[in-house]
């Protein structure tokens, strides 16, 4: 029925317009394999700000600027709070955890996510100094390469996937642990595969799932990932102690033991398994590909990681670096909100469901569609920045160097779904970023000028830096 009414609408004149599909394949022929969001942006020149497009058979709706998607996200925010079914994770997550969860399981959840992450630390002192510990392990790190080139993609990961593993398993890895680093690659690849063609052409006709392709590597890194945690949570269970819980998944046990019998059960094990797998990945990609953009544009701007020096001299020299200094490092703070405007690492944002008919800019849009809040759009608004396309560090100063927010600042995207992990990821960037800052000044290798340096983006389902290596100068 749902898609009955689906196709009904999409005849609607009222429905958002958008470029012709052909049978079958819809405007796959269109979109740019590699990009897609750059086809996306282009059409949103030609058709506005709320458009559709079609993949395969299923339309979809677009909302592109500041704006519109302000107005759908935050402005009618219940109306876009469901995440559609997609393919490649409804075969591995089916619906439980808390990124591609849905409904009733999603609210309680998330609930019971950022209850235990703030019970955990998160956003205070207990989880600053996990972090500045790790800060710790990172610059011996990179000491070790003695100033020579090396690429930092590993060790990054490994740093920044170690807070949130040690909030959900209450111990941290040595950054040479053959099992971590393996789950850490998977995690990784499974990214970097989530953006690619066959994906897409998976998840647009699912029946083809028979047929070779990245979606199948996806899917067998996704329960290798999850027989680890299942593996792990077993072995919790033997050791568990409700008057002493040491980590995330401690908690969710206890929850789990405690519940009334014969209710219906949202704490089981599936949602154990999707809802730890779900952070360790969030957790790691996205806040590691932002440090390592950040330490790119570092090399290719040095007239601002000088600047960046000057202000750590001025307020910290060699003291230890606490989080509370954030309010007294105003150009540090709009560097990397600019770090992570510019790079833009989850361009098409992840997607939303109505959970009703919803009218958008003069459009009915029905129940059950699927919707882009294209966040590239945002991030880059020319009616919002004043050099949307150039990386701009007084998009977030006053003249007189106070910092200012921007609203249109929305890289953890907003309303409903807003990342649940947005808090521990300030602290993580403003940390790690300063403390890498305070030891080293960054250049690129020998032979390697700044104009030399490639900011286009790599392919995946987020958007790191191209492959490169950085000589850190200890100071």
């Amino acid at each position: 029925m749902k898609t009955q009414k689906f196709w009904n609408s999409s005849f609607r004149e009222d429905f958002p317009p958008g470029p012709t599909p052909l049978p079958i394949i819809g405007n796959l022929h269109i979109l740019d394999r590699k990009r897609p969001y750059w086809t996306l942006l282009e059409l949103s020149k030609k058709y506005g700000p709320v458009f559709s497009i079609q993949m395969g058979c299923q339309k979809m709706v677009v909302l592109s600027g500041y704006k519109m998607v302000k107005e759908a996200l935050v402005n009618q925010a219940d109306a876009f709070a469901e995440r559609p079914k997609i393919p490649v994770f409804e075969a591995t997550s089916k619906g439980y955890g808390i990124i591609f969860a849905h409904g009733e399981n999603w609210k309680a959840m998330r609930r019971f996510t950022l209850t235990t992450l703030r019970d955990f630390g998160m956003g205070k002192r207990t989880i600053e100094d996990k972090i500045l510990e790790e800060c710790d392990y990172l610059i011996q790190e990179f000491e070790s390469h003695e100033g020579s080139s090396f690429d930092t993609t590993e060790t990054m990961n490994v740093a920044v996937s170690n807070v949130i593993v040690s909030i959900m398993l209450g111990h941290r890895f040595d950054y040479k642990d053959p099992k971590f680093l393996h789950l850490i690659h998977l995690t990784i690849e499974n990214f970097q595969l989530g953006g690619s063609p066959t994906v897409m052409l998976f998840n647009t006709f699912p029946a083809l799932e028979f047929l070779p392709g990245n979606h199948k590597t996806v899917l067998k890194n996704l329960e290798e990932l999850y027989s680890f945690i299942q593996q792990t949570f077993v072995e919790y269970l033997k050791q568990l102690d409700a008057n002493d819980q040491r980590s995330f998944i401690d908690a969710f046990l206890v929850k789990q033991q405690e519940v009334t019998m014969g209710k219906e059960e949202v704490f089981k094990n599936e949602n154990l398994q999707s809802l730890v797998s779900n952070l360790f990945m969030a957790g790691t990609e996205t806040t590691s590909t932002t440090l390592r953009w950040g330490l790119l544009l570092m090399m290719k701007y040095p007239d601002i990681q000088k600047k960046v020096h000057e202000e750590i001299e001025r307020v910290l020299g060699s003291a230890r670096l606490r989080y509370e200094h954030r309010k007294k490092m105003p150009y540090i703070d709009a560097v990397i909100h600019e770090i992570q405007r510019f790079a833009n690492i989850l361009p098409m944002n992840l997607p939303r469901e109505t959970t009703e008919d919803v009218r958008l800019y003069g459009y009915v849009i029905p129940k059950g569609t699927y919707i882009i809040p294209l966040l590239a759009s945002v991030l880059h608004d020319k009616t919002q920045w004043e050099k949307p396309g150039e990386f701009y560090p007084q998009h977030f100063l006053s003249t007189d160097g106070k910092f200012v927010k921007n609203e249109a600042f929305m890289p953890f995207s907003a309303g409903r779904r807003i990342c649940a992990g947005e808090t521990l990821a300030k602290m993580e960037l403003f940390l790690f970023f300063t403390s890498l800052m305070q030891k080293f000044t960054f250049h690129p290798p020998p032979g390697v000028t700044a104009s030399d340096l490639d900011l286009t983006p790599a392919v995946g389902f987020t958007t790191p830096p191209m492959p490169h290596k950085i000589c850190a100068e200890s100071r």
